[in-house]
């Protein structure tokens, strides 16, 4: 996994090398010019200004002015406060129970774009391979290729998909897939969305409808409301998070593309900014290709030997 992650984070990594290519190897004076060009290459990196800011004036606090300071303990440092801030809220996938008698349900949302169909699927490949079975609800009924994408990643992940034809009412399949995967004692339902932009109220209204009917069954769900962001979005992915989370009660972030970006420090505004932990990162193509959020691997990937 670690790998993996360094692999996908390698675009980030290579932004740090090149803004802090002149401090590599320093054994002089740490001064102004070195903490601007770290504030910079960070804030390029998406940290988010004021995360930036509080994280280097703590790392340079905690330095002080100790001769022996060098950049390679700035950086040793400030891998420590990362994980410190990321571990303060992580998040994690959630476990099967043997005492539990109805299927986890995790909800899924997000906006058009950000591969949430796919993650889906990579979610549910995950989630089953455990031997744990896992159901899946098409109830992005306002788009025809939505609901077959979804069947296709059904067949080829051997899990049972309820969907209705385009144009139904969401949450009636939401309602469906409930009743079918209690019925059936499925592990896990993961439901689809529409995904149409954040600023549509409609769709917003039709997400909490969706959580209402669901309601109607079991009170208690669903268990888990994660948002699919595009990591490419960068500072945006921020603000689609804060709109969701306006009208549900998101529990989690599913990160995808983190190896198509420079600009993975998202990571770390989504959770100190919102609060809201991300679970999980889409770090390829493959369906195998999305793994559980670590902090400290996280911060490894991103403050490697490269950087």
């Amino acid at each position: 996994m670690a790998k993996t992650l360094k692999l996908g984070l390698g675009k980030t990594r290579n932004t740090l090398k090149k803004r802090l290519s002149r401090w590599l190897g320093w054994s002089g004076k740490l001064d102004d010019d070195f903490w601007d060009d770290w504030e910079e290459a960070l804030i390029e990196v998406d940290l988010g200004v004021e995360t930036t800011i509080e994280l280097l004036d703590t790392v340079r606090d905690g330095i002080g002015s100790k001769k022996e300071a060098t950049p390679a303990i700035v950086k040793e440092r400030l891998g420590k406060e990362l994980v410190s801030i990321l571990g303060s809220n992580a998040g994690s996938l959630p476990k099967k129970s043997k005492d539990r008698g109805n299927p986890i349900v995790i909800m899924v949302v997000g906006v058009n774009g950000t591969g949430k169909t796919t993650t889906i699927a990579k979610l549910a490949k995950k989630l089953s391979a455990d031997g744990s079975r896992v159901m899946l609800a098409a109830c992005d009924t306002f788009r025809a290729a939505a609901i077959e994408q979804l069947e296709i990643w059904g067949e080829r992940l051997e899990a049972e998909v309820i969907s209705q034809q385009y144009g139904g009412d969401p949450a009636a399949v939401a309602f469906d897939a409930l009743k079918a995967a209690t019925a059936r004692q499925c592990d896990y339902l993961i439901i689809d969305t529409a995904g149409r932009l954040h600023t549509r109220t409609t769709l917003m209204d039709e997400l909490s409808k969706i959580v209402r009917v669901l309601r109607k069954i079991d009170p208690g769900v669903p268990d888990e409301v994660y948002l699919c962001l595009d990591a490419t979005f960068g500072r945006n992915g921020v603000v689609q998070a804060a709109k969701f989370a306006e009208v549900l009660p998101l529990t989690g972030v599913l990160l995808t593309k983190l190896d198509g970006t420079a600009r993975g420090g998202i990571v770390v505004s989504i959770q100190k900014e919102l609060g809201i932990p991300v679970v999980a990162l889409g770090v390829g193509e493959d369906a195998s290709d999305l793994i559980e959020f670590d902090p400290a691997a996280f911060v490894g990937g991103l403050l490697g030997e490269d950087s």
